[in-house]
This record gives C-alpha cells, sequence and structure tokens, in this order.
C-alpha cells in the first residue's frame, strides 16, 4: 500500500517548489524505502527548479540525504529495516562496460528504484538523481544506500550524499592531490570548500580559494585556505600566477562551471597542471572556446569529476571516518536547519550567497 507522505515538487520551470502529497510506493525487488532524516539544499535542485537538467516536470526534489531504512524489497542483502544510511545517486550496476573494467565509478547504467512516486492524482514524479529525498519517505534502489555509523549527526552525515562527497572527490580522486602540490578552487560554495579541504587533507601546501563574495572566502579560510582571491579586486589568473611564483597551480578546479571560469582554470594552471571542472553548468548549452595552440602547448590534464569519481560504499565511510577524527568538519557545511515549508526561501539564500547548506531535518517518527 502506498504510502503518503509531504514532499517538495518542481511542477513546471522556474515555478516556486510547492510542499504537496506525495504518494510512496513500498519496496519491490532491490529496492528499499527510507525514513529521511535530513536532506542537504543542494544547488542542484535549484537547477532541476529551472530547467537546467532536464524538462521531465515534475521533479520530486532532494537528493543529498540520509536516513533510516524504513523497509527493503525481495532481494536486498547489503541493508536491513533500522539502519542508518547515507543515500547515493551513483549506484554501480557492476555489468556495464566501465564497472566491468574496474572503473565503477563512471558506472554508465546506475541503478534506481524501478517505481515512480506520484502525485494525488496518480502523475508520476521524476525524483532529482534518482532519489526524491525532499519527502518523509522516499523509494531508491538499495545499492543507492550506504550504511554508515548511526552516531553520526545526521545533519553533517547527508551532505555526504552529493556536495561535501563532489568537492573533496574533485580534488583527491579525480584531481589527485598529492604531498606539496599548489592547488586553487574557483568558487567557495559548498562543493568548493569541500574541495578545499580536501585539498587540505592530502597535503597541499597552498590553497588558494577564488569567489566573489567575501563571506564564501571567509568560509574558504575557515575550511583551510592558505590565501584568497576576491575576483572583483583582482585578475583571477594573474593573482593565482603570482601567488605560485609565476607558474600557475598544479591543480585548478572549477567549481562555478560557467564558460569564464573554465577558461580560467584552464589558464591559472601550471604547465602540465591538472583543470577539474565539478561545477554544474547552470544552463544547456553553455560552450566554451579555447585556443588550440594552447590546449596543445599547455600539457597536462582537463578533466570533468562526476560526483567526486566516487565509490560511494568506499568513499562515504572514509569521510565518515575523517568526520569522527575531526578532520573534516561536516558540520561547518550546515549553515542552518530548516523544514520542507523553507526549501523555496532556501533556494533564495543559495542565489545571495547566505548559506553553505540549508539542511531539511524531519521529526522523528
Amino acid at each position: 500500500m502506498p504510502h503518503e507522505v509531504r514532499g517538495v515538487i518542481a511542477r513546471t520551470r522556474g515555478a516556486p517548489v510547492e510542499v504537496v502529497t506525495v504518494h510512496v510506493p513500498d519496496p519491490g525487488p532491490d529496492e528499499a524505502l527510507i525514513r529521511v532524516q535530513a536532506c542537504g539544499v543542494c544547488h542542484t535542485d535549484l537547477h532541476y527548479r529551472e530547467g537546467g537538467i532536464g524538462d521531465d516536470f515534475p521533479f520530486l526534489l532532494g537528493h543529498e540525504a540520509a536516513g533510516i531504512v524504513e523497509a527493503i524489497g525481495p532481494g536486498v542483502t547489503n541493508i536491513a529495516p533500522g539502519d542508518f544510511v547515507v543515500i547515493a545517486w551513483r549506484a554501480p550496476c557492476g555489468a556495464c562496460r566501465s564497472c566491468l573494467r574496474g572503473r565503477p565509478w563512471y558506472c554508465f547504467n546506475s541503478q534506481n528504484a524501478r517505481q515512480r512516486m506520484a502525485l494525488d492524482d496518480g502523475t508520476p514524479l521524476t525524483a532529482a538523481l534518482g532519489i526524491g529525498a525532499f519527502a518523509e519517505l522516499c523509494l531508491v534502489h538499495a545499492r543507492q544506500t550506504v550504511k554508515v555509523d548511526p552516531s553520526v549527526r545526521p545533519a553533517a552525515a547527508a551532505l555526504i550524499g552529493c556536495g561535501v562527497m563532489a568537492g573533496y572527490g574533485a580534488a583527491v580522486n579525480t584531481g589527485g592531490v598529492a604531498q606539496g602540490d599548489t592547488v586553487a578552487v574557483i568558487g567557495c560554495g559548498g562543493v568548493g570548500n569541500a574541495a578545499i579541504a580536501g585539498a587540505v587533507i592530502a597535503g597541499a601546501r597552498m590553497v588558494i580559494g577564488v569567489d566573489v563574495v567575501e563571506q564564501k572566502l571567509e568560509w574558504a579560510r575557515r575550511f583551510g585556505a592558505t590565501h584568497t582571491v576576491d575576483a572583483t579586486k583582482q585578475d583571477t589568473v594573474d593573482a593565482i600566477r603570482e601567488l605560485t611564483d609565476g607558474f600557475g597551480a598544479d591543480l585548478v578546479v572549477d567549481a562555478v562551471g560557467r564558460p569564464e571560469t573554465y577558461v580560467q582554470a584552464f589558464l591559472a594552471r601550471d604547465h602540465a597542471g591538472r583543470l577539474v571542472n565539478v561545477g554544474v553548468p547552470p544552463e544547456q548549452g553553455m560552450t566554451v572556446a579555447l585556443p588550440m595552440s594552447e590546449v596543445f602547448g599547455r600539457g597536462g590534464s582537463m578533466r570533468s569529476s562526476w560526483y567526486g569519481d566516487c565509490l560511494p560504499t568506499r568513499d562515504f565511510p572514509v569521510l565518515i571516518d575523517l568526520y569522527g577524527k575531526g578532520r573534516l568538519d561536516l558540520d561547518g557545511f550546515v549553515s542552518e536547519t530548516i523544514t520542507l515549508d523553507d526549501v523555496e526561501a532556501a533556494f533564495r539564500k543559495i542565489v545571495n550567497s547566505e548559506v553553505l547548506r540549508s539542511v531539511v531535518i524531519f521529526a522523528p517518527r
């Protein structure tokens, strides 16, 4: 029998979100029903609302979540009711060409629940990133869940499900930060500051945070940036080169995802340096123009980081362990805790750079 819960949907492109009744099915084979305890308000959800990711409206928003397993379907063996889990939006299938070549973080057939959550009138909802966790219950594929230490604060654990993992992984997994590297991060929101924290943990000797908002630069310093650049007052490329003895950084992370920041990241690299793009482009159809002589002459690499190139079953427990040891300040990313009714206001705060993360907290059952 479907469960009736409150959830946040984006009904049409650009319209304010709505809190409505959502019908969530009982889990079928390989599925799990999760009672959500906390879900971060991520910029990606705003991109969904604005139609920047797709047009399969209505969307059930929310994807950066942690909660308790309520029920499991036939064939599920990795979790049991009562387990505390973080939900991942990439669940490697184990059988596609990427998984079979030992690269499950690039899985081309990531698993999601087969059944759809729906509105009162039966209209099926498209769950954001295959999750849809701005709801008291959500239905996911069991492989999307990773069991973690139940003593961890849900609001902190939830952030590993997307933003923190994406940023940390962009620096550590995709960017391969090594001891003594110089790193620059353009865009010091939630993902960018997670990249800064990851670079610090990995042993970078210099970490430069770049942004146009002073509050974000203050956050960057809090997470370990050794230097900051206010891009409204300094040229980003010139400033990074000046701080790195004229050479440029070993790794530049673009956590914004706009053509202009991508070009800045490209030009701010050292020769044979690395560029990692982890910022989600806010509009479809954006393009980047680079001179081929520079692309060839600078060498190095230019890569996109999908979800921090993470393997959730491997990486989520590592980040939880770093948090438990006081080395990764997950609590520092939580600017405020809110309810489902506050999600639209939280989007405005994202746009105005007022928060790193607003986190929806659900009342205990």
